[in-house]
């Protein structure tokens, strides 16, 4: 079953961890590959230095204004294309970042498998034949920092807002 609206209304520090164990569905052509979501991080919104939306809204990060339940893609580092989903509510600008799934480690490598890539920014995961998520088996898990966020300040550095299934 597609997850619905309100199960994305919530801080991305709440739909982080819940969103473990979800499953990640992509549609190519006739084939829908489907894989569980193993790892996330969250951003939580202007007030977080390690989120893209800390200097306000700008063209890239517009999509994380807008509705929940939207799929928020960026390129890193002009190579890998990342995945995030838009949490919270209208003009709250937080998201999660998909890190892992089930056998595919890293958030680069999961796109790329998945042929997820800036064609699919702005993507509705409510309705979208593409792309969307599916309930699955809660996963228990551990905590750790964010990674890859050494621009950020020394307590949004320490947070432990990376979720990992255990």
């Amino acid at each position: 079953m597609r997850l619905n609206l309100e199960f994305y209304k919530q801080p991305a520090v709440c739909l982080a961890p819940v969103l473990l164990g979800k499953v990640l569905c992509r549609k190519i052509d006739d084939k829908i590959t489907r894989f569980s979501i193993t790892e996330t991080e969250a951003y939580a919104g202007e007030n977080d230095t390690a989120c893209h939306a800390k200097n306000g809204r700008t063209p890239r990060t517009s999509v994380m204004y807008g509705r929940c339940g939207t799929a928020y893609i960026y390129l890193c580092y002009g190579i890998h294309h990342l995945l995030n989903i838009v949490a919270a509510d209208i003009n709250e600008p937080e998201c999660v970042l998909i890190r892992g799934l089930e056998g595919i480690s890293g958030p680069g490598r999961l796109t790329k498998a998945m042929r997820i890539d800036m064609s699919l920014n702005k993507e509705d995961l409510l309705n979208s034949e593409f792309l969307w998520l599916e309930d699955g088996e809660p996963l228990p898990y551990t905590t750790a920092p964010r990674v890859g966020i050494n621009y950020a300040s020394a307590e949004d550095i320490a947070r432990p807002w990376r979720f990992i299934a255990i």
